[in-house]
């Protein structure tokens, strides 16, 4: 008999410790600690980009709103997710963040507690295009027929 199959028939054979086990993630995309870390970052990047604290001709002139940032697993790498007011000009935004990148990562190491400073990416946020697509298909005369049908369907099923 094996040594190990000795161990394992007498019960004295170590369990895989806790963290080499798989961990369920939160609902949303990622762990708690991603989540928390990547609004904490989110907060650091608004308040920079509200003082005005980034010099960039791009920029001026510009309000740009962060509504969301993503954290890798490993905390070091931030997709930073901003679109301008008005959605104007986003190439021109995303340009001056990405010269930028060095200076934004340096504030948000002072604002933000942890061992690494995560790399920034910048990315333009979508959803209000695809919301704004959603709206104009509800619109459309063949949805509205269909709204138009259901309520009636929907009364005789409730009595």
């Amino acid at each position: 008999m094996l040594v190990s199959q000795a161990r394992a028939s007498r019960g004295d054979f170590q369990t895989m410790p806790r963290h080499h086990q798989k961990k369920s993630s939160a609902p949303g995309g990622g762990s708690q600690r991603q989540l928390r870390v990547g609004e904490q970052v989110r907060h650091g990047i608004a308040d920079i980009l509200a003082q005005g604290s980034v010099h960039d001709a791009g920029l001026e002139g510009h309000i740009i709103t962060v509504p969301e940032v993503r954290m890798s697993p490993d905390l070091k790498l931030a997709t930073v997710y901003v679109m301008p007011l008005g959605g104007r000009d986003t190439e021109i935004v995303i340009t001056a963040l990405e010269h930028n990148k060095k200076f934004l990562r340096g504030e948000v190491a002072r604002r933000v507690n942890l061992k690494f400073a995560p790399e920034l990416r910048f990315r333009v946020d979508e959803r209000f295009d695809e919301a704004e697509r959603i709206e104009k298909l509800l619109r459309t005369p063949a949805v509205q027929k269909d709204l138009e049908q259901n309520p009636d369907s929907d009364r005789e099923e409730e009595q």
